[in-house]
C-alpha cells in the first residue's frame, strides 16, 4: 500500500527566464538590488532578514524574506534558511536585513548570526558572499567590505 506524504514546494512567484537575471558584482549592487525590492513601507518599522539566492555566475535566482521581526531584532531560522537555500539549489548568498533606527554599524548577534550562518553554509560548499545592512534612506553596510567575512 502506498502512503501519501507531503511534499514542501519552493516556487517563484514570477518566472523570469534566467538569461534576464542580474548579476551581482558588488556590495553596491546588492544594496541596491535589495532597496529596490524592499518594501519601504517597512524599513522604518521593524526589521526583515532576507536571503539573495545566486547561482554559479552571481546571477539573483530569487529573494527570500526569512523572517520579519520587531524594531531591534528579527529571529532567523538556519534550518528554514538552508531549506530554502538547498531547495533552490543555490551555490552562493547574500544575507540581508534592514535597521529601522539608522544605524550603520552591526551589531553583536548580527555578527554573530552571519558567523554561524557562514560555518554551516561550509558545510555545503555554499559561499556567504556578503551581509548587507540596508537603512531607510538607501544607505548599506557591508559585511564583506569591512572584513567581517
Amino acid at each position: 500500500m502506498k502512503r501519501k506524504v507531503n511534499e514542501i514546494k519552493i516556487s517563484y512567484q514570477q518566472r523570469i527566464p534566467a538569461k534576464q537575471w542580474q548579476s551581482i558584482h558588488s556590495s553596491k549592487d546588492a544594496a541596491q538590488y535589495l532597496y529596490q525590492h524592499w518594501d519601504k513601507d517597512t524599513l522604518e518599522i521593524h526589521e526583515t532578514f532576507k536571503v539573495v539566492l545566486l547561482n554559479n555566475g552571481n546571477k539573483v535566482k530569487g529573494v527570500y524574506e526569512l523572517a520579519k521581526g520587531g524594531l531591534t531584532t528579527t529571529p532567523v531560522d538556519l534550518r528554514i534558511l538552508f531549506a530554502v537555500i538547498l531547495k533552490t539549489l543555490s551555490v552562493a548568498i547574500i544575507l540581508s536585513h534592514n535597521h529601522p533606527s539608522g544605524t550603520m554599524r552591526p551589531s553583536e548577534s548580527d555578527k554573530e548570526i552571519t558567523q554561524k550562518i557562514k560555518k554551516a553554509a561550509m558545510l555545503f560548499d555554499i559561499r556567504v558572499l556578503d551581509h548587507i545592512l540596508i537603512v531607510p534612506n538607501g544607505d548599506f553596510y557591508s559585511f564583506a567590505d569591512n572584513g567581517l567575512l
